[in-house]
């Protein structure tokens, strides 16, 4: 079926905003507020857009996706249409203060793309956004200073805001999920050795896997090899799992107070397997803002991913 009917050149706002992953409603903003709309209508009236518009409004949408502020973008876009000449290019990494719409305090410049991708739900440009910032920054730092300032953004909007904004939340998590797992080698790939893996299971009743994905991602890509268990994991579930696979750690996660069990952190350590006189057990590692307060010795808590990494990735090799 054409977008148009016939006699009638260019496409309807709602053929652009599919193709561009934008809403209808976003474009008609940008019209009124910034002026980025079709040169013509018809009838005085129904938006028609050309080529030239929709490349204008591509424009408008790499570089607000890029952290430009919206009228500046609007500007640009404008000037390259007019005069054909190159648009402006996105500004260089920086610190900023300026939030949009969401808390963000302040964070890389990336984060705020990042956040006015999320919230326009704006798929492609939150997708290339994640992936460049991984390129650019390696995962470590892509993890730690862009997704999570910016997943933790969403989550106090969302909080503050009723049932506002969880379908921003929702999208972006799936966008950072599937960044993690594009970037995490495949197990064939991991080191293999006399050394057990490292396990990563969220406590029982804890769903926020995020963190342990973007862990896995980091110990695969330094040869560890791991055994990922994701969200839930029952009590029985992880002490079986600890005995048949012998790992070397074992991270447990907790988002919230309410799933940190230190009887459980401690009955996991005290696990045992192998020959009689020569068994062995696990590090038990605790992530997540769960484990509030000093860890108990023995429990180490990483302040982050780096630190975790280095703490499992050297723990694995004085096993290996």
């Amino acid at each position: 079926m054409s977008d148009s009917p016939p006699g009638e050149t260019g496409l309807t706002t709602g053929a652009v905003a599919r193709r561009l992953g934008v809403s209808p409603t976003t474009l008609r903003s940008w019209d009124r507020r910034y002026g980025i709309g079709p040169a013509a209508r018809v009838d005085g009236r129904h938006r028609r857009w050309t080529p030239a518009d929709v490349e204008m409004l591509e424009t408008m949408c790499r570089l607000t996706s890029a952290g430009v502020p919206p009228a500046e973008a609007a500007r640009a876009a404008r000037h390259a249409r007019t005069t054909g000449a190159p648009p402006l290019a996105p500004p260089e990494p920086s610190r900023s203060r300026a939030a949009g719409s969401l808390p963000l305090g302040d964070v890389r410049q990336e984060c705020r793309g990042l956040a006015r991708a999320a919230v326009r739900l704006d798929a492609p440009a939150v997708e290339d956004q994640l992936a460049a910032a991984v390129d650019e920054h390696g995962l470590t730092v892509a993890w730690q200073e862009v997704m999570v300032p910016t997943l933790h953004a969403v989550g106090r909007k969302w909080a503050t805001s009723g049932d506002r904004y969880v379908e921003v939340e929702h999208l972006l998590s799936w966008h950072v999920s599937t960044t993690l797992r594009r970037h995490t080698p495949p197990p064939s790939a991991q080191g293999a050795g006399l050394a057990g893996p490292v396990l990563l299971a969220c406590a029982p009743g804890e769903q926020h896997t995020l963190p342990l994905e973007a862990l896995n991602a980091g110990l695969a890509q330094r040869g560890v090899p791991t055994r990922m268990f994701g969200a839930a994991v029952p009590a029985e579930a992880l002490s079986a799992a600890v005995r048949r696979t012998g790992p070397v750690a074992v991270v447990l996660w907790a988002q919230a107070r309410s799933t940190a069990s230190l009887p459980l952190a401690r009955h996991v350590g005290g696990t045992r397997w192998g020959v009689k006189g020569a068994r062995r057990q696990p590090l038990v590692v605790l992530g997540g803002p769960g484990w509030a307060g000093r860890p108990p010795a023995g429990l180490p808590k990483p302040a982050g991913l780096a630190e975790a990494l280095d703490l499992l990735s050297g723990t694995y090799r004085s096993h290996a």
